[in-house]
C-alpha cells in the first residue's frame, strides 16, 4: 500500500550551552497507509520528539517529511494526536470536553451532541457524562481523551505512550480496546512505546530506536489477529519476537557504551 507518513533524512538535535545534542540521525521512515506501526525504544532515544515532528509541532534539524507525498510542516486536521498526559479541560465535564474539537470547528450543537453521544458508548464512558476530569479514573482519563481525538474522524492516529502510566491490568484492558477500536477502520496507527510487550501485542510492524536515535530495527509483527492481549503474549511467535527485539536494544546499548 502506499506511504501515507514518509520521513527522509529527519535529524534533530537541539543546543545546551556549548554542546549540541543529538536526539535523531537520519531517520528514514514510511508508514503505509491503514498499518499498526509501533516505534519502540529506551527512554531518551527520541521517540517523542520524532512523533512530534511528524505531527508538524517541532521543526527537524534536517530532512523532510511528508504525509501523502505532499510536505508535512504544520498540524493537520486529519491527524489525531493523542500525548502522554492527559490534558482535558478540568473546568469541562465528560461529554464537553469530547465534544470541544467540534465546538471549534463549528459543528451545530445537535450534531456535536449525536457523534459525543456515540463516542461516549464507543469507549466505555455511558453514565459518566457529567463527570469532570478530577472525579474519573486513569483509565476513564485515558479513553475520554481517545474518545476526544476521535471526535473528528482523523484518517492517521499519533500516540505518544498512551498507557503508560497506568497499571498492567488496565493497560491490558485499553490495548484490547484500542485494537478493537482501530480493526477494520482503515485509519493509520504510529504509536510510540517503551514496552516491548506492548509493541508485540498493538502493531504490524515494529521499529526499533536506539540511543542517540537511530532505528536499530525494522521487522513486521506476523502474529494473527484479531489478537487477545493476555492470550497472544503465550504464542511461540510472540517469544521469538520479543527475543530479536530486546536482543536488537542491548547489542545498540552495548555499541553505545563502547563508543563513549
Amino acid at each position: 500500500m502506499a506511504a501515507i507518513i514518509r520521513t527522509e533524512q529527519v535529524s534533530k538535535s537541539f543546543v545546551r550551552g556549548n554542546q549540541e545534542i543529538i536526539v535523531l540521525s537520519g531517520i528514514n521512515l514510511e508508514i503505509e497507509e491503514g498499518s499498526f506501526v509501533v516505534i519502540v525504544g529506551p527512554s531518551g532515544c527520541g521517540k517523542s520528539t520524532l512523533l512530534n515532528i511528524i505531527a508538524g509541532l517541532l521543526p527537524p534539524t534536517a530532512g523532510r517529511i511528508y504525509y501523502r507525498d505532499a510536505p508535512a510542516i504544520n498540524p493537520r486536521p486529519e491527524v489525531g494526536y493523542l500525548t502522554q498526559k492527559d490534558t482535558l479541560m478540568p473546568w469541562r465535564n465528560v461529554e464537553s470536553n469530547i465534544g470541544m474539537p467540534l465546538e471549534i470547528r463549528g459543528v451545530r450543537k445537535e450534531r456535536r451532541r449525536e457523534i459525543v453521544s456515540a463516542l461516549i458508548q464507543t469507549v466505555g464512558l455511558t453514565g459518566f457524562e457529567k463527570h469532570y476530569p478530577h472525579e474519573l479514573s486513569g483509565g476513564m482519563l485515558r479513553r475520554a481523551s481517545l474518545a476526544r481525538m476521535l471526535s473528528t474522524t482523523p484518517e492517521t492516529l499519533l500516540m505518544d505512550e498512551p498507557f503508560g502510566a497506568l497499571d498492567a491490568q488496565l493497560r491490558l484492558e485499553l490495548q484490547g480496546e484500542l485494537l478493537r477500536l482501530w480493526s477494520g477502520t482503515g485509519k493509520s496507527v504510529l504509536f510510540i512505546t517503551h514496552d516491548i510487550e506492548e509493541a508485540i501485542i498493538l502493531g504490524d510492524r515494529i521499529v526499533v530506536l536506539g540511543a542517540g536515535g537511530r532505528i536499530i530495527l525494522d521487522v513486521h509483527d506476523d502474529l494473527p489477529r484479531p489478537r487477545d492481549t493476555v492470550t497472544v503474549r503465550f504464542q511461540p511467535e510472540f517469544a521469538r519476537l520479543h527475543q530479536r527485539l530486546w536482543d536488537a536494544l542491548m547489542e545498540a546499548r552495548v555499541r553505545q557504551e563502547v563508543e563513549a
